[in-house]
Protein backbone atom coordinates (compact mmCIF):
# COMPACT_ATOMS: atom_id res chain seq x y z
CA UNK A 1 0.00 0.00 0.00
CA UNK A 2 1.02 3.59 0.06
CA UNK A 3 2.96 4.76 2.78
CA UNK A 4 3.88 8.79 3.46
CA UNK A 5 6.96 9.09 6.11
CA UNK A 6 7.16 12.83 7.16
CA UNK A 7 10.30 14.17 8.14
CA UNK A 8 11.94 17.86 9.58
CA UNK A 9 9.79 18.60 11.74
CA UNK A 10 11.51 20.66 15.08
CA UNK A 11 11.69 23.22 17.58
CA UNK A 12 12.56 26.79 16.03
CA UNK A 13 11.99 30.13 16.76
CA UNK A 14 9.55 32.53 15.81
CA UNK A 15 10.76 33.96 12.33
CA UNK A 16 12.84 31.03 11.45
CA UNK A 17 12.53 29.16 9.18
CA UNK A 18 11.96 25.00 8.45
CA UNK A 19 11.65 22.55 5.53
CA UNK A 20 9.30 19.35 6.01
CA UNK A 21 9.69 16.14 3.63
CA UNK A 22 7.41 13.62 2.49
CA UNK A 23 8.76 10.74 1.43
CA UNK A 24 6.30 8.25 -0.60
CA UNK A 25 6.63 4.48 -1.13
CA UNK A 26 5.49 3.94 -5.00
CA UNK A 27 6.90 4.75 -7.95
CA UNK A 28 3.47 6.29 -8.92
CA UNK A 29 4.58 8.91 -6.67
CA UNK A 30 4.25 11.30 -9.81
CA UNK A 31 0.66 10.10 -10.72
CA UNK A 32 -0.70 11.82 -7.04
CA UNK A 33 -1.67 15.01 -6.09
CA UNK A 34 -0.55 16.21 -2.19
CA UNK A 35 -0.30 18.06 0.65
CA UNK A 36 -0.12 18.81 3.91
CA UNK A 37 -2.34 19.51 6.96
CA UNK A 38 -1.53 20.42 10.13
CA UNK A 39 -3.26 19.91 13.84
CA UNK A 40 -2.74 22.04 16.63
CA UNK A 41 -3.47 21.13 20.57
CA UNK A 42 -6.88 21.71 21.05
CA UNK A 43 -7.55 22.41 17.65
CA UNK A 44 -9.29 20.20 14.66
CA UNK A 45 -7.02 19.33 11.56
CA UNK A 46 -6.73 21.93 9.12
CA UNK A 47 -5.29 22.48 5.46
CA UNK A 48 -2.19 24.23 4.75
CA UNK A 49 -1.07 23.61 1.15
CA UNK A 50 -1.52 21.11 -1.86
CA UNK A 51 0.43 20.57 -4.84
CA UNK A 52 -0.48 18.43 -8.36
CA UNK A 53 1.54 15.03 -9.51
CA UNK A 54 3.33 17.85 -12.14
CA UNK A 55 3.88 20.43 -9.38
CA UNK A 56 1.77 22.89 -11.93
CA UNK A 57 -0.91 24.19 -9.87
CA UNK A 58 -0.57 24.85 -5.83
CA UNK A 59 -3.20 26.15 -3.31
CA UNK A 60 -2.58 27.38 0.22
CA UNK A 61 -4.94 27.86 3.14
CA UNK A 62 -5.00 32.32 4.04
CA UNK A 63 -2.50 31.81 6.81
CA UNK A 64 0.24 30.36 5.76
CA UNK A 65 0.16 32.24 2.20
CA UNK A 66 3.12 34.42 1.08
CA UNK A 67 5.09 32.41 3.81
CA UNK A 68 5.25 28.63 3.29
CA UNK A 69 6.10 27.36 -0.24
CA UNK A 70 4.82 23.75 -1.23
CA UNK A 71 6.82 21.72 -4.00
CA UNK A 72 7.65 18.02 -5.35
CA UNK A 73 10.62 16.52 -6.70
CA UNK A 74 9.54 13.12 -8.48
CA UNK A 75 12.31 11.21 -9.24
CA UNK A 76 13.24 11.25 -5.73
CA UNK A 77 9.02 10.78 -4.79
CA UNK A 78 9.24 13.09 -2.38
CA UNK A 79 7.04 16.28 -1.20
CA UNK A 80 8.42 18.99 0.27
CA UNK A 81 7.02 22.29 2.42
CA UNK A 82 9.44 24.96 3.34
CA UNK A 83 8.38 27.18 6.01
CA UNK A 84 9.69 30.81 6.67
CA UNK A 85 8.77 33.47 8.52
CA UNK A 86 7.23 30.87 10.91
CA UNK A 87 5.08 32.54 14.31
CA UNK A 88 4.30 30.82 17.11
CA UNK A 89 0.36 29.94 15.96
CA UNK A 90 2.22 27.49 13.14
CA UNK A 91 2.60 24.86 16.55
CA UNK A 92 1.01 21.52 14.98
CA UNK A 93 1.33 18.29 14.18
CA UNK A 94 2.14 18.40 10.62
CA UNK A 95 0.95 15.65 8.28
CA UNK A 96 1.19 14.74 4.60
CA UNK A 97 -1.14 13.56 2.57
CA UNK A 98 -1.67 12.38 -1.24
CA UNK A 99 -5.29 11.97 -3.19
CA UNK A 100 -6.17 8.91 -5.27
CA UNK A 101 -7.12 10.82 -8.40
CA UNK A 102 -5.89 12.13 -11.48
CA UNK A 103 -6.23 15.97 -10.55
CA UNK A 104 -5.74 17.68 -7.48
CA UNK A 105 -9.05 18.39 -5.73
CA UNK A 106 -9.85 21.69 -4.50
CA UNK A 107 -10.78 21.96 -1.57
CA UNK A 108 -8.11 19.34 -1.41
CA UNK A 109 -9.11 15.94 0.27
CA UNK A 110 -7.05 13.21 0.69
CA UNK A 111 -6.93 9.22 0.32
CA UNK A 112 -3.44 8.71 1.74
CA UNK A 113 -2.12 9.89 5.39
CA UNK A 114 1.43 9.56 6.73
CA UNK A 115 2.26 9.70 10.57
CA UNK A 116 2.54 13.25 10.88
CA UNK A 117 5.58 15.29 12.37
CA UNK A 118 5.96 17.97 15.41
CA UNK A 119 6.85 21.26 14.65
CA UNK A 120 7.01 24.05 17.33
CA UNK A 121 7.61 27.52 16.97
CA UNK A 122 8.43 29.79 20.70
CA UNK A 123 8.56 33.33 20.87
Amino acid sequence: QVQLVELGGGLVQAGGSLRLSCAVSQRTFGNYPMGWFRQAPGKEREFVAAISWSGGTTYYADSVKGRFTISRDNPKNTMYLQMNSLKPEDTAVYYCAAANRATLPNPFTADYWGQGTQVTVSS
